[in-house]
């Protein structure tokens, strides 16, 4: 059972960000880099996307190991496998899911400079730090670790299930310097997080029995909503996610967003996304559990009056000293914020372009340049540093390579494409080309694809 319930925890902590879309962000401006930077350069007059097609994106991400370190066909015992897996794992390890589907993309443009967007996404976002401790002392047990120290402050982790309904503007303030910001609306259907915990167990040897086991300055919380204590089934669950639409939990956030050209060929871009949070009221549990408690185990007596009841007593001085308590408190959770930097420079065959009725614009056949990802974690930040290299085929068909290194993967290479076919375009982004010869073998894996309709 100990291997159950550690498979159990390894899987949960796998599945869980916020997502690194180095790919897409300022490539072929694309209606969708308006999310990564919404002071993107728009060089069109009306944008609608395809609903539910517009925008798809999903990220699994981990760090520490991969699946094929457990489960890979090649004789050794799993258990030595799940053993040398966590010996190698650090506190600073994780796990990540991004999940993204726009339902509704459009944008149209008011006048020469200003260009306003609109759309709604659904989004899953989910991250958590390996709790090593936890997980040993899941997978082993205590009994080979006398005198050593479990500490609960590892257990770390954030999962959101929300709609965002967002409305932004970008605004050409000079022929150099376009500024963007977009407000959104939030609605969380389910949220879960645990952060900011306290505590130890550790086993010594005992005066009255041969062990002796000490929780000390325990303090932990979790905070949840959006779940309905009566759901008790899988259908009941989906239902009732989908009836919080917009109905509870709401928040509110902002981005800003800038592209700058420092001169005719180089070009500074950057945006900070999701400074907000989001006030949850609805279907709260809230558990906590603080307190010390020390035992020997059961120290067995002769009692001629009758028996006594051990494991009631045990059990009573444990909720005593422990204390155990569940409320629906409302409380806050902030969205992780992320900030993107990046220094492009333009080069190759120079063509002037009619783009619509407000104006010309000079495009290069080719460009370059490096790109600086950070988002903010419970512990530090975590940074992504990306070098890419674009290439427009034509005026239709745009590609781009990218070659990242951050903590998950040091030798992460991307590729997207888009291309356009009259009115209607089409986009596809891949990251870590080189882990689909082998998906087991791979720290992350990221995608997306989109189809638009553009018009000059």
């Amino acid at each position: 059972m100990k291997q159950v319930y550690f498979l159990l925890a390894i899987f949960w902590f796998l599945s869980f960000n916020a997502q690194n879309k180095q790919v897409l962000y300022n490539f072929a401006e694309l209606p969708q880099t308006l999310l990564l930077n919404p002071g993107s350069e728009t060089n069109y007059n009306i944008h609608f996307g395809v609903p539910l097609l517009s925008g798809f994106s999903l990220e699994i991400g981990s760090s520490g190991f991969v699946l094929s370190d457990i489960f890979a066909d090649d004789g050794i015992d799993i258990n030595d496998k799940i053993s040398n897996v966590l010996k190698e794992l650090t506190t600073q390890d994780f796990g990540k899911l991004n999940l993204q589907i726009e339902l509704l993309s459009a944008g149209f443009r008011v006048d020469y400079r200003t260009y306003l967007s609109f759309g709604l996404y659904t989004e899953l976002d989910a991250f958590g730090y390996y709790p090593k401790d936890v997980f040993t002392l899941l997978n082993e047990g205590n009994s080979a670790y006398l005198n050593r120290n479990f500490n609960f402050s590892q257990i770390s982790y954030k999962m959101d299930i929300m709609e965002v309904l967002h409305f932004g503007v970008s605004h050409k303030f000079t022929n150099k310097l376009t500024l963007g910001a977009r407000f959104k609306l939030y609605s969380s259907n389910m949220h879960a997080s645990s952060n900011n915990n306290t505590g130890s167990f550790v086993t010594v040897a005992g005066v009255h029995n041969n062990y002796k086991h000490i929780f000390s300055d325990v303090d932990l919380k979790s905070n949840t909503s959006g779940i309905d204590r009566d759901s008790d089934s899988v259908e009941s669950f989906a239902n009732n996610l989908q009836s919080k639409f917009f109905q509870g939990n709401l928040g509110v956030g902002f981005d800003v967003g800038l592209t700058y050209h420092i001169n005719d060929n180089l070009q500074f871009s950057g945006s900070i996304l999701d400074i907000g949070f989001i006030n949850h009221t609805k279907n709260i549990i809230n558990v906590t559990a603080k307190g010390n408690f020390t035992t020997e185990g059961i120290d067995f007596q002769f009692n001629g009056n009758g028996g006594i009841n051990y494991i009631d007593n045990l059990e009573a001085q444990f909720k005593r000293e422990l204390v155990t308590a569940v409320n629906d408190n409302s409380y806050q959770s902030y969205t992780p914020i992320k900030m993107n930097a990046a220094l492009k420079y333009s080069f190759g065959d120079k063509t002037t372009r009619r783009i619509n009725t407000f104006f010309d614009k000079d495009f290069y056949t080719e460009a370059m340049g490096i790109q600086l990802y950070t988002v903010f974690r419970p512990l530090r930040p975590q940074l992504a540093l990306t070098a890419f290299y674009e290439k427009a085929f034509s005026n239709k068909v745009n590609a781009k390579i990218t070659y990242t290194l951050d903590k998950i993967n040091q030798a992460n290479m991307g590729a997207g494409i888009s291309i356009r076919y009259r009115r209607i375009n089409f986009h596809g982004m891949i990251d870590n080309l080189l882990a689909y010869r082998n998906l087991s073998s791979a720290n992350n894996i990221s995608l997306q694809v989109g189809i638009n309709a553009i018009l000059n």
